[in-house]
């Protein structure tokens, strides 16, 4: 089964963690949870969920993972400020390996410079950043970009960003 990177520090959107990783658990898939310090322990916004790292990005390859999934919350618009994190992902955007990007996800995608030209979707708040960043921005629950990238804008997609994800990596 596949092996999945997940990006993520203190105020990701909980579910936007916590459906997805159940859904690709149940699928037999791995996920690894990596942030800048092994072992520290980040609290989504809500409050509900609090995640142990498994991994610091200095310890991680990119190469070493099938596909990268980024929840969203102000999670990924922390990430993108460290060239660390950017580089990882646009590894994933470079090798076309699958990417899964919910919510405020994408940020880290337009800083990686790795949307120019794709369709995709994201929090409405970022959807004029998506826009300038060359997307073709879509106002639906889920956007599949090729065979690689799956996004969607918000807690009520997940449903359908989990049924999506999980198609690519079967």
């Amino acid at each position: 089964m596949s092996k999945i990177a997940c990006v993520m520090t203190s105020l990701f959107e909980d579910v936007e963690y916590t459906q997805p990783v159940d859904a690709f658990s149940k699928q037999g898939h791995e996920v690894t949870t990596i942030e800048w310090k092994a072992g520290t322990e980040v609290t989504g916004k809500q409050g509900q969920t609090t995640v142990t790292i498994d991994s610091s990005i200095n310890d991680v390859k990119a190469e070493d993972f099938d596909a990268l999934f980024i929840p969203g919350g102000f999670s990924p618009d922390q990430l993108r400020g460290d060239e660390k994190f950017v580089k990882f992902a646009k590894h994933f955007m470079d090798e076309k390996k699958p990417v899964f990007a919910i919510c405020h996800g994408p940020q880290l995608l337009i800083t990686a410079k790795a949307l120019e030209g794709r369709s995709a979707t994201g929090f409405k708040s970022i959807a004029v950043d998506m826009e300038y960043a060359g997307v073709d921005f879509k106002d639906q629950e889920v956007v599949v970009c090729g065979n690689q990238l799956v996004t969607s804008r918000q807690p009520d997609d997940i449903p359908a960003f989990n049924e999506e994800a999980n198609k690519l990596l079967s």
